[in-house]
């Protein structure tokens, strides 16, 4: 699977109406960016969020990350992921994650391998594409990871540290793709950084899902009260000028990550990212012509 070593990792389209996204999303692919991965989680669909976004650019990559599997049956993903496949041909990855199920006591590793061998054995009578489907699975435990060795192309985590990247390439061998979020920060005043990180961060503080996850990455009670240590903040989200940024990113590259997805947090509310998003292609993408640099109306965003 090849989402190029970097891509974007951003909520900004779930606030946004559809023109000033389609003006956003196409500046990220005249900059040169090759993969855009967008979350479910504030009202908009999986699905048609990302054929929107697939039907505004001509090569773009765009992965969900992730559809949760609660959010519709096996037999819907199905039919929009083949949809999706065919109308974009290699350039819909679906992800699929448990996303905190509503309904008390269920297992998320028993519910995504059900719902897998549900995705496996449907016959429908939807075309099959000339090229698969390619699926992720949102895994950071050891069983989790290794169900996405086994019955999908590779893993994807979210709010990790490198350590834990270290760990999940060991787990899934040489061969299965890991992609890696990670929020980033242009702020080099620590106080402030730290201000700005703590607010990222302080609603996965409060769920018993998410202080299970961040137990198992090795911080303590005292790393987890308070809004977070400086330890944790730090490991969380990594903040600075661009230079110190991209050197921090390339530790998941060095961990065994095989492409990390770029979260930048930190921007006003009602602003867009796309300011910081160039900064970012400079810094991590291939050298580009002097015509990928847009300077229309989407540029002054």
């Amino acid at each position: 699977m090849d989402l190029g070593t970097f891509g974007i990792y951003t909520f900004d389209f779930e606030h946004r109406p559809a023109a000033r996204i389609r003006d956003s999303v196409q500046e990220l692919e005249e900059l040169g960016w090759g993969t855009l991965w967008v979350p479910e989680l504030l009202g908009r669909d999986a699905f048609t969020h990302a054929g929107y976004l697939l039907s505004c650019t001509r090569r773009l990559t765009v992965v969900n990350g992730i559809a949760r599997i609660w959010s519709r049956e096996a037999r819907r993903t199905h039919g929009a992921a083949l949809l999706l496949a065919d109308a974009y041909p290699g350039r819909h990855v679906l992800g699929l994650g448990f996303g905190g199920d509503p309904r008390p006591g269920v297992k998320p590793l028993a519910a995504m391998a059900a719902y897998l061998d549900e995705l496996d054995t449907l016959q429908t009578p939807n075309p099959r594409p000339d090229r698969p489907v390619r699926r992720l699975l949102a895994a950071y435990g050891p069983k989790m990871q290794r169900l996405a060795r086994d019955r999908a192309d590779g893993a994807q985590t979210y709010h990790v540290n490198t350590a834990h990247t270290a760990q999940a390439r060991e787990i899934l061998g040489p061969e299965a793709f890991l992609a890696v979020e990670h929020a980033v920060l242009f702020e080099s005043d620590p106080v402030r950084a730290r201000t700005l990180a703590r607010e990222h961060l302080h609603g996965y503080l409060g769920t018993p899902y998410n202080i299970a996850k961040f137990r198992r990455l090795g911080y303590t009670e005292d790393d987890l009260r308070d809004g977070g240590s400086d330890r944790f903040v730090d490991d969380l989200v990594f903040w600075g000028d661009p230079d110190t940024v991209v050197r921090k990113l390339h530790g998941h590259l060095d961990a065994g990550a095989d492409h990390v997805a770029v979260q930048v947090i930190g921007v006003e509310p009602g602003a867009s990212a796309l300011p910081h998003w160039r900064v970012l292609a400079d810094a991590l993408l291939p050298a580009r012509s002097p015509a990928s640099r847009r300077t229309g109306p989407a540029a002054r965003a």
